[in-house]
């Protein structure tokens, strides 16, 4: 069974382009870390191999040879301490080379003359075919296990095409490798600290760039509550032709229903007019003769129910049309407060103490104020007619909602209470009252729609209606609806 995606940091935009950007940009700085590290030691190592390279050539210069072409060097003539102090890292030594240049001659070819620095250690050189003059450089094991680099070239005596000897000159590399990985440290810190910075540097410039979405979802937000009809604000280039699209369609269903309700309007007026005449000449005939009195009732009580089923249907019309439509809201404090005013003076006769609990806040309610009054009103003059002396009405504000039918995620929810200390409704009739035209005593007015209009309205908008038993012993009424 496949589940639902919440929505996480798979889908966030700000997510996918910080991800995307650390990425190369984590790429970039490896290479090219990778490549300053191995340029800067190919640098330090070319360095190296030429100041190597100036002490062969002083070696050179001071190598003599005597009467029978073998090799002679006077120590005291090198001007580097180095070459005296033993294991000091800084060797020369001079192989015998055989008839075919730079080939060593056998173990007693090597180190035929060497630096005090070498001690009792020959340079293991490895074999190598050198042209006259030609400088090889090598990386060979020295004394004590330490790496040398070696620089070495083949010199003859008397200017003899054949034989001659190796000159050599090694130098410890563990200086040069200590710089060299000193470097790499420092370059890779230095570039963790630069991919920090490109961090801030790329979660700002996402910031900045999706600032117009979050005011795009503001803007939406208030239209949803209820606080504005259209998207507005100054939105980029980027965003604006989304905007101007769904304005236009927040124009065009506005005008579909207010097309809609015009409509309904009309057929109610249209249908209410030849009711309102038959009810007045129905009302004529029971004045003007008493054998008509049976047809003038009938034709008034047919009328009365026409009315009410107009008045039914087109609430019902209004309710569905404006059901979900942005930035519908109504506010309740004055609707209810009005209704109080307006029952108080219908049932002044009977003496009802008529009660508004305190509202805390300003409750809104997410529909038309036609409906909220058409279902406040209807509890209300239910409440009235049945009470014998009291009614209470309190209006409170509940997160998230009720019932689990909340107008949408997040959305709050809105609770209309009615409590009466009348005679109250049997738990297993209390389902029988809201059916249309259902009546539990013929003696009190009515026609039976009331609470079935209230409940229908009530679905239509995702809320509900329940019936309870009042604090006073009557019938409480709560009315669950979605607020803005």
């Amino acid at each position: 069974m496949n589940q639902p995606r919440a929505p996480g940091r798979q889908r966030s935009l700000r997510v996918r382009l910080l991800a995307v950007t650390l990425v190369a940009a984590a790429l970039a700085l490896l290479l090219a870390g990778l490549l300053l590290a191995g340029l800067f030691r190919d640098h330090v190592m070319t360095q190296f191999a030429q100041s190597l390279t100036a002490q062969l050539d002083q070696v050179t210069a001071r190598l003599e040879f005597d009467a029978q072409g073998r090799p002679q060097l006077d120590p005291q003539a090198l001007s580097d301490p180095r070459w005296s102090r033993p294991l000091s890292g800084l060797y020369w030594q001079v192989d015998r080379a055989d008839g075919q240049v730079g080939h060593a001659d056998g173990p007693a070819g090597r180190g035929v003359l060497r630096s005090r620095s070498l001690w009792d250690q020959v340079l293991q050189a490895p074999p190598d075919a050198l042209a006259l003059g030609e400088v090889h450089v090598h990386e060979v094991p020295g004394p004590q296990g330490a790496a040398l680099l070696l620089v070495e070239r083949t010199v003859v005596t008397n200017g003899a095409a054949t034989g001659g000897w190796r000159v050599m000159v090694a130098a410890d590399l563990g200086e040069t490798q200590a710089a060299s990985d000193r470097f790499t440290r420092v370059l890779a810190a230095s570039l963790a600290i630069l991919l920090l910075l490109l961090g801030a540097a790329a979660w700002a410039q996402v910031a900045v760039g999706l600032a117009p979405l979050r005011a795009l979802q503001r803007a939406l937000g208030a239209v949803h509550e209820g606080r504005a009809p259209r998207l507005s604000g100054g939105f980029p280039a980027e965003v604006q032709p989304l905007v101007d699209d769904f304005n236009h369609v927040l124009d065009r269903n506005a005008e579909v229903v207010a097309r809609a309700r015009t409509q309904a309007g009309n057929l109610a007026h249209a249908i209410k007019t030849p009711l309102a005449a038959l009810s007045q000449a129905a009302a004529a005939a029971a004045t003007r003769q008493q054998a008509d009195h049976e047809l003038a009732a009938l034709v008034a009580e047919q009328a009365e129910r026409a009315r009410r089923q107009v008045d039914w249907h087109l609430a019902r019309a209004r309710a569905a049309a404006a059901h979900g439509l942005p930035g519908a809201r109504a506010a309740v404090r004055p609707a209810i407060e009005g209704l109080l005013r307006v029952m108080q003076r219908v049932h002044a006769d009977r003496g009802l103490d008529i009660h508004l609990a305190p509202m805390g806040d300003e409750p809104a309610f997410a529909g038309e104020a036609q409906d909220l009054q058409e279902m406040a009103g209807n509890l209300i003059d239910n409440a009235c007619k049945w009470a014998r002396r009291q009614v209470d009405v309190a209006v409170r504000s509940a997160p998230g909602g009720l019932s689990g039918q909340g107008a949408g995620p997040g959305a709050g929810r809105l609770l209309i209470v009615v409590d009466d200390d009348g005679p109250g409704i049997a738990a297993d009739r209390r389902d029988t009252v809201m059916a249309r035209g259902a009546r539990l005593d013929e003696t009190v007015p009515g026609s039976g729609l009331g609470l079935a209009i209230v409940q229908e309205l009530a679905a239509l908008y995702g809320g509900r209606l329940r019936l309870q038993v009042a604090p006073q012993g009557g019938l409480r009424a709560e009315l669950e609806l979605p607020a803005s």
